[in-house]
């Protein structure tokens, strides 16, 4: 019995073993994947935040507020803009992501516009419609494939198909943090005080600040989904580096017990064996 326990403790033991060379190397891949992609993300935010105070001071210069973009409508129907994972071994980050959607969301309808194989899945398996399932990959979005997506949701948005856009995406915060966001791309809500300062707020509009307004929004829509993009894609590269750091600490640890119940069955077959010896030299 014993010689059959200390077996199947050293077969577990190489079974774990085998499994943490295996998170141990996706970690070392994710971490390898997360400096870029930092890099990346702190490249896009400067744009996507000089395209937003733009947009407010043209929103603030406006003497028509009913210009389609910013003029709130009752909400019949919703669209969110879900990014969320390529793959999974990532802890709980893409789960958060569509329980915020759904608490969120309420009772209201609503379509998706999902970016990321995990968010495509969710939503077809729900039976939930969805405006494109191209996009499965999120760490290859351009700005060109945002315009594109953009462009399908300012359609839908002024054809009256949904009254909200509603971006739904994971913020990087830090290595060990990473916070799920929601938040209305359309109708822009206009700020209280003008975000840019001076220098913006005096800019001259030709012709107007309605029709500018109306032809630049596309572009500060595009910026925002692909800042976006790429800060969602650092936080799931740090979960997941997070996920695979614990999970090799758990087989260490694992393995650590298993070796201790291994070296306390082979003491006690040895100590059964000098057991037997003696009582059979005695008889």
């Amino acid at each position: 019995m014993a010689g059959s326990s200390m077996k199947s403790i050293k077969l577990r033991i190489k079974s774990v073993e085998s499994t943490m060379q295996i998170t141990r190397a996706m970690q070392l891949v994710a971490t390898s994947k997360l400096r870029r992609s930092k890099e990346r993300m702190e490249m896009s935010k400067p744009y996507a935040s000089i395209s937003r105070e733009a947009i407010q001071a043209a929103i603030l210069a406006c003497g028509d507020k009913s210009v389609p973009y910013v003029e709130a409508r009752p909400v019949k129907k919703r669209c969110y803009i879900v990014i969320a994972g390529e793959r999974g071994l990532a802890g709980g980050y893409n789960n958060n992501i569509f329980k915020a959607l759904a608490a969120d969301a309420g009772d209201t309808p609503y379509v998706v516009l999902p970016i990321g194989r995990k968010a495509i899945d969710k939503y077809q398996h729900l039976g939930i419609e969805t405006l494109d399932q191209s996009h499965t990959h999120v760490e290859g979005i351009s700005v060109g494939m945002c315009y594109k997506l953009v462009k399908r949701l300012t359609e839908g948005y002024l054809d009256g198909a949904f009254d909200e856009v509603v971006l739904v995406y994971t913020t990087f915060v830090s290595m060990m943090s990473q916070e799920v966001r929601v938040e209305r791309l359309l109708p822009v809500e206009p700020e209280s005080e003008p975000a840019a300062g001076h220098r913006i707020v005096q800019t001259l509009y030709d012709p107007n600040p309605e029709e500018t307004l109306m032809a630049v929004m596309p572009d500060y829509l595009a910026g925002r989904l692909y800042s976006a993009a790429c800060d969602a894609f650092a936080s799931e590269v740090a979960a997941r580096r997070n996920a695979m750091d614990s999970a090799t600490k758990n087989a260490g640890e694992m393995i650590d017990g298993l070796r201790l119940k291994y070296n306390r069955a082979r003491q006690g077959a040895i100590t059964q064996e000098i057991t037997e010896i003696v009582a059979g030299s005695e008889a």
